[in-house]
């Protein structure tokens, strides 16, 4: 059995300090567990780091809780990594941030050292690779302001089932994720003594799901209240956009990528992006989605007028547009913008370019910019893991972890969050979109808030931020100290003044 390595062999390392190790693997012994799965451990360290011109000593515990069943035993052993402020006298007014990531099958690594944690990944200013791989101080970190907790849910990171005989339907779908994680969240508040905490969420893609349900299920189901949720690239949250919404919605995001990549006409490339934009977003509203809902109604004049307006804005021939019927597949236009010039864009960030095989066909090979991304994060992670962190085991770091069938139904984490909101009139929410993630597009983003809240009576306690960026927002150097600021702004103003009532 593997277990964590001595304490004195980390004391001269990176200039910080073993404080405590802990590891629990007596529920191990002859029980059938995975004997490289720790059910319950910690390591912590000190460490220092300068965020905005200000000193900010802190720890990082990085361990294992457990999740249990309804009889109270272990099923499976949850990996995260803590950040806490270690000269806050109050900790009960320290705001405390839980971070996820998506997928459904991705740890909370992109996030961690690609955002917002104390330590960031080696990266050129736009986001590309560089070697060799490690890591540096980030000076935008939120931790001067907050403490961060990094889940990594079950089958992703260093978190697994106890062993394969626990069934993958405990965890793996919408609303099984959600009550496993808001009964693991509950364990590490009490654990760490953080109850009188202002506590906030913070999830990405698939991870917007996971905490848009987790804000209800958390007031319903453990009665903990909190103070902010923020929504990172948001999936549709369950939102319903079927037919001519659904067909009509990225075209917004299709007129960034073509600006981006300098393929409008003179007229619209001479603007700067939020300017062309609002033009756009008018026509898909208020001509493009009627239109699409008129079907074979529609004359070839109204066709060809909107065929010819949609071309100005994607930067794709009107040939091509009618010979899709107007409805323009995002496959076909990762493979199609940049054909002629023997490129693909990418699916996440559209600012990646890629290289097939061949020019014909209907969609990329590959994502070029997952590629880029894993080509950097994988081995970042695993320094940071071991040799910063000191946390060893043998299990394999899963960047992607094997967490299907996953269980789509009953997705209404749109209306969860809502109800949450109404329910809790101290609850902010904050939504970050990439202009050029054509995974989870900016569009998109703003269409659930507006069906999220169709009587306007949130509106006041709901902000949108678009960056120019793609699916991780905080790829670009420039991009990731905006949207910390925009990060650190909206956790101390969603902070109730001391003895405001909760009340509408």
């Amino acid at each position: 059995m593997k277990t964590l390595l001595p304490i004195a062999l980390f004391l001269f390392a990176f200039n910080v300090t073993l404080l405590a190790q802990k590891t629990d693997v007596k529920d191990n012994q002859n029980t059938g567990v995975n004997p490289m799965v720790i059910v319950d451990s910690s390591v912590t360290i000190k460490n220092t780091i300068t965020i905005n011109g200000q000193t900010v000593p802190y720890t990082a515990k990085a361990g294992t809780l457990p999740v249990w069943d309804e009889s109270g035993k272990p099923i499976a052993s949850v990996f995260y990594t803590y950040y806490e402020r270690s000269d806050v006298k109050d900790r009960a007014s320290r705001p405390l941030v839980i971070s996820f990531n998506g997928g459904p099958g991705t740890p909370s690594v992109w996030m961690e050292i690609g955002y917002t944690g104390p330590r960031i990944l080696n990266v050129d200013d736009e986001g590309y690779p560089v070697e060799p791989y490690g890591l540096h101080d980030n000076p935008n970190s939120i931790l001067d302001v907050a403490d961060i907790v990094y889940v990594d849910p079950v089958n992703t990171g260093y978190s697994r089932k106890i062993n394969e005989d626990v069934p993958g339907s405990k965890f793996f779908g919408v609303n099984e994720d959600i009550k496993y994680l808001a009964d693991w969240i509950n364990t590490f508040v009490t654990r760490n003594n953080r109850w009188a905490s202002p506590k906030f969420l913070i999830g990405e893609s698939y991870g917007t799901t996971r905490v848009s349900g987790l804000a209800l299920a958390l007031e319903n189901q453990d009665w903990m209240y909190l103070d902010g949720v923020i929504l990172v690239s948001p999936t549709d949250l369950g939102i319903k956009r079927d037919g001519p919404v659904g067909e009509a919605l990225m075209l917004p995001y299709f007129a960034a990528t073509a600006w981006y990549h300098k393929a409008l006409a003179a007229d619209l490339q001479s603007k700067d992006l939020t300017d062309m934009l609002p033009e756009v977003e008018n026509f898909t509203i208020n001509d493009l989605i009627p239109a699409l809902a008129k079907g074979n109604t529609l004359t070839d004049a109204e066709k060809e007028d909107i065929a010819a307006k949609m071309s100005r804005y994607s930067g794709l021939s009107q040939k091509v547009i009618l010979q899709h019927n107007l409805i323009i597949p995002a496959n076909f236009f990762w493979k199609e913008l940049l054909r002629d010039k023997g490129y693909t864009i990418g699916r996440l960030d559209s600012r990646y370019r890629g290289i097939d095989k061949e020019a014909a066909g209907n969609s990329p090979d590959y994502n070029a910019e997952l590629t880029a991304w894993l080509h950097a994060f994988t081995p970042s992670i695993n320094i940071y893991m071991r040799d910063e962190l000191h946390y060893k085991t043998d299990l394999k770091y899963n960047m992607f972890g094997d967490v299907w069938p996953w269980d789509e139904k009953n997705n209404n984490t749109g209306d969860n969050l809502r109800q949450a909101m109404a329910q809790n009139p101290f609850l902010h929410l904050m939504v970050q979109s990439g202009y050029y993630d054509g995974a989870c597009d900016f569009f998109n983003a703003k269409y659930s808030l507006w069906q999220m809240d169709p009587s306007g009576k949130l509106k006041d306690r709901i902000t949108w931020k678009g960056l120019r960026t793609g699916h991780m927002v905080y790829m670009r150097k420039e991009d990731r100290a905006t949207a910390n600021e925009q990060l650190r702004q909206f956790i101390l103003s969603s902070i109730p003044k001391k003895g405001e009532g909760a009340k509408f």
